[in-house]
């Protein structure tokens, strides 16, 4: 697959990195030229530097020609607006959006977005892990509680 990941912070280093040994084209947009060290010195990546809500940054990675879109930036507002700009201006089949406040994950996903909040799957799978039971599917533990949700 092509991929284009915005972010690349551990997240977006450690995606690219994993897509990329798995044999998957890996573009990796990001404004920080310093992040850029988490690939180490021979990355197997594409990197294009700039902000990834510029539409002219967002053709330079390959977006029309890309089969998933993620983005993993640290800030969820910058995530969630690029992940609108994406789906309104281009073509592409899959987009992620990691979120870190689980209120706003928890409004993505009811808008169409496929959403990881980092503590709701953690606390799902530590639970499990805690009381023996099998792991579930992601959805279910990437859900906001009925308590939050108040």
């Amino acid at each position: 697959m092509n991929v284009v990941i915005l972010g690349c912070g551990r997240t977006g280093a450690l995606l690219s990195m994993q897509l990329s040994q798995a044999g998957h084209k890996v573009t990796v947009i990001e404004q920080t030229p310093e992040n850029l060290r988490r690939l180490g010195k021979d990355y197997p990546v594409r990197i294009v530097l700039g902000n990834g809500l510029d539409l002219d940054i967002l053709e330079k990675s390959g977006i029309r020609d890309c089969d998933a879109f993620f983005a993993m930036t640290r800030g969820d507002n910058t995530n969630i607006f690029a992940a609108e700009i994406v789906k309104r201006n281009f073509e592409v089949a899959r987009i992620a959006v990691k979120v870190a406040d689980p209120s706003r994950a928890d409004a993505y996903r009811k808008m169409g977005f496929f959403t990881i909040n980092a503590a709701a799957l953690l606390a799902g799978l530590l639970g499990d892990w805690l009381t023996g039971s099998e792991y579930k599917p992601i959805n279910s533990y990437n859900v906001l509680s009925k308590e939050l949700n108040g």
